[in-house]
């Protein structure tokens, strides 16, 4: 089979089950009869259900929300009940091989993990690396920021250790992380935030990257931006309301104190 079928199949597939998670009731039991969730669920629901028990939780009421952390290889794992606005971390993963330098993906074929607040809108019980989920990248920013006529796409967290620009989890990882995320849509949950960070915008970090790339002004106007979002979700622990204006600006009201 040629490398190219492969890829128009894995778009197909993964539009196909983007599609089932907004638009069909049939979507967690169609994701059920797939070989590698029943396996994910098979090997993790204990430790999953322990997890969430842990803080007030279940398996029938809880929301979730991702950090990725580039320079230190993290992806947090938070969780919320449905009917609060409050989340709390649940679990930390390492991200097992990184792409890239510090700075948005701008372009197809630069290697570069996205940065920027984005959310997962595939499931992909038949990814080439096991399990996956697609974020959003490009969002509306990316498209007005970008600067080539292909932006690229096709970024996941994934199984594997393999990654042109995705964050890979190796498969024992993305068997938790999988069923947790797909709860979490279970319960109503549309939208799984996924913020992903240059590195931990605290202000020791701050302070060190900002000094190191500050020849790079527009590097460092758009880590602003980000910042103000890293600041409020380290202040109140809830998701990020932003808008992206017409030059694909972060909009974001700081009234972090």
């Amino acid at each position: 089979m040629s490398r190219g079928f492969i890829g128009v199949l894995s778009v197909i597939i993964s539009f196909v089950f983007g599609m089932l998670v907004f638009g069909s009731e049939d979507f967690f039991s169609g994701q059920l009869d797939e070989d590698r969730v029943k396996e994910a669920f098979k090997e993790k629901k204990s430790k999953i259900l322990k997890m969430l028990k842990k803080k007030n939780l279940n398996e029938n009421n809880y929301h979730t929300l991702l950090v990725a952390i580039k320079e230190s290889r993290d992806i947090l794992l938070y969780v919320r009940h449905r009917d609060s606005t409050k989340y709390e971390l649940l679990s930390k993963y390492k991200i097992c091989k990184s792409s890239g330098i510090p700075g948005p993906k701008r372009r197809s074929g630069d290697k570069q993990v996205p940065e920027g607040f984005y959310y997962i809108k595939v499931f992909n019980p038949q990814s080439r690396f096991y399990l996956s989920l697609g974020i959003n990248y490009p969002n509306k920013s990316d498209s007005i920021r970008g600067y080539a006529p292909d932006l690229g796409g096709d970024i996941y967290i994934h199984g594997g250790c393999y990654t042109l620009g995705c964050l890979p989890v190796t498969d024992d990882l993305i068997k938790e992380i999988y069923p947790i995320c797909l709860l979490a849509a279970k319960n109503g949950q549309s939208k799984i935030p996924v913020y992903i960070f240059p590195f931990e915008m605290n202000k020791a970090k701050w302070k060190q990257f900002s000094s190191r790339y500050s020849a790079d002004k527009k590097l460092i106007d758009f880590w602003k931006e980000l910042k103000v979002g890293y600041d409020k979700f380290e202040q109140n622990y809830e998701e990020i309301d932003f808008e992206i204006d017409g030059l694909g600006k972060y909009i974001i009201e700081n009234n972090c104190q």
